[in-house]
């Protein structure tokens, strides 16, 4: 599953020379937690105002809303996240980064993302990650050890092949398959009457 699938689409905005007593309006108007603060022209960033970025720079030293502006306690450039990505790479982005979301931008601004969406709209009960990878390192165990045998172990598709056998068993361990004493490279690489098991 892909951001651009779950991400929300209706997106707010605020010009980053706007109070901050002008960003609450909006937020409690469309009932957001953080608004997209536009590029003041083509070559410049985006930026993000939170709630919390209200709560912890204004309302936490009793400043004056209407005389703060939204450039003064923004994030920019702001971290963004591409259409295509997957969703399990948005959360790990997100959450590595201590965010509660993130834009969604290729060129323009597509829609904002955010662990709600995540969780509310994603597959991962239905899907988890772990089994999908074990059903594509085991295609990948056996399309290598085909190529092996059509054009030999040490040739470079059969390298090529064997790197994407050795990426996905990382990936996999790393989602929680009990880590093997070898590798499947070793066990069937130049083992062909060997066949792997789901």
């Amino acid at each position: 599953m892909r951001a651009k699938q779950i991400m929300t689409q209706d997106v707010a905005t605020i010009r980053g020379s706007a109070s901050v007593a002008e960003a609450v309006r909006l937020m409690r108007l469309k009932g957001l937690r953080a608004l997209i603060v536009e590029p003041r022209h083509s070559a410049d960033a985006y930026g993000i105002v939170t709630v919390a970025d209200i709560a912890g720079k204004v309302i936490a030293y009793g400043k004056d809303s209407d005389s703060v502006r939204v450039y003064e306690i923004m994030s920019k450039p702001c971290i963004t996240v591409d259409p295509d990505l997957d969703v399990e790479y948005v959360a790990r982005l997100l959450s590595n980064n201590n965010l509660w979301c993130a834009p969604v931008i290729r060129g323009e601004l597509m829609g904002v993302i955010s662990i709600t969406d995540i969780v509310s709209k994603g597959d991962f009960i239905a899907k988890p990650k772990l089994t999908f990878l074990r059903k594509e390192l085991h295609k990948a165990i056996s399309d290598a050890r085909g190529i092996s045998a059509n054009y030999g172990s040490d040739s470079k598709r059969a390298v090529e092949a064997w790197d994407l056998v050795d990426e996905l068993e990382t990936e996999a361990c790393f989602y929680g398959l009990p880590k093997p004493d070898k590798s499947a490279r070793e066990l069937f690489a130049d083992k062909p009457e060997l066949v792997p098991v789901g």
